[in-house]
């Protein structure tokens, strides 16, 4: 349900605020942030903008009483701790931007803090229920290996869905065996992948896309030729997931998850999975070591002598 519903406001009814859109325009332009993001941002600003109607308070008269006032109506619509950080955090990069700009004398998003997020571990796949997601699409017809080769490519490159819908012919270079991967904030980034990846996106590319009746530039089509979506690939993954036999709940950013928690039970090094993964800031990349930890502990307790 999106914001505007569930805050009861009719679209026609929603305000806007010529700074809250000089704003969007220069993370549009400036940080050339993905149009998901963008949109994230315009929800929770607008949602902001709601409230401070409802309140009769202009913008710029916007005090730390007013932002504290605000997250308690937060807590009083039972959003979860995640959500309301995303709201906190679009507010004080707009109210930092502000300041910036001299629009307000003082930031008084300054002490704004973040709801402490409970920290989940990523649900991951064995490696024999990878391969057993990977031996069901049929070879023989054009959607099965094109659903063979995207579970190639998410689990050997570890690439959000995003970044697999996005993929162009050109970002393979058949040469050296690397996807050009345009990640979160048009960051680029060149992943390697192994020989059986490489084998299934080259056959898919030059003997199977052009199947599909290509309408758009991308490489991942559906029936009618256009870009598949995230939900498409959504669908395409449960349905394997299912057959497999896989009964708890899994996306797309399951085999993600599987992918780095393989390469970190193999050897790698964490910047090297975080330079991988895309990550920006390693700790986004450090919780794949509690699922290290734990089974390591698992492994000890079982077979140690003392255990």
């Amino acid at each position: 349900m999106n914001d505007e519903r569930r805050n009861g406001h009719a679209p026609s009814a929603l305000p806007h605020h010529p700074w809250v859109d000089a704003y969007l325009q220069r993370l549009t332009v400036e940080k050339g942030l993905a149009e998901n993001s963008l949109s994230a941002y315009s929800a929770d600003m607008t949602d902001f903008l709601v409230f401070l109607a409802a309140g009769g308070v202009d913008l710029d008269k916007v005090t730390r009483e007013t932002l504290f006032l605000y997250l308690v109506s937060l807590r009083a619509r039972d959003l979860k701790s995640r959500t309301i950080s995303r709201h906190l955090s679009a507010l004080r990069g707009f109210f930092a931007w502000a300041t910036d700009d001299g629009l307000l004398p003082e930031n008084p998003a300054e002490l704004l803090e973040n709801p402490k997020l409970p920290r989940q571990l990523p649900e991951f796949l064995t490696r024999e229920e990878v391969e057993r997601m990977l031996a069901l699409p049929s070879l023989t017809d054009k959607l099965g290996f094109r659903d063979r080769t995207m579970l190639e490519l998410l689990y050997a490159a570890g690439l959000r869905v995003s970044e697999l819908i996005g993929l162009k012919p050109l970002d393979y270079d058949a040469q050296t065996g690397l996807l050009r991967i345009w990640g979160k904030g048009g960051k680029e980034r060149l992943v390697p992948i192994h020989a059986t990846a490489q084998e299934f996106l080259g056959g898919y590319i030059a003997s199977w896309r052009g199947l599909f009746g290509p309408k758009d530039a991308e490489v991942f089509l559906n029936r009618s030729g256009k870009k598949l979506t995230r939900q498409g690939v959504w669908k395409i993954i449960k349905r394997y997931a299912a057959e497999a036999g896989i009964r708890r709940e899994i996306s797309p950013h399951t085999l993600r998850h599987s992918f780095a928690t393989h390469l970190l039970e193999g050897g790698a090094d964490l910047r090297t999975v975080q330079m991988l993964l895309g990550h920006a800031d390693i700790s986004a990349t450090e919780i794949y070591t509690h699922i290290q930890s734990g089974r390591l502990r698992a492994v000890h307790e079982r077979f140690h002598p003392r255990g």
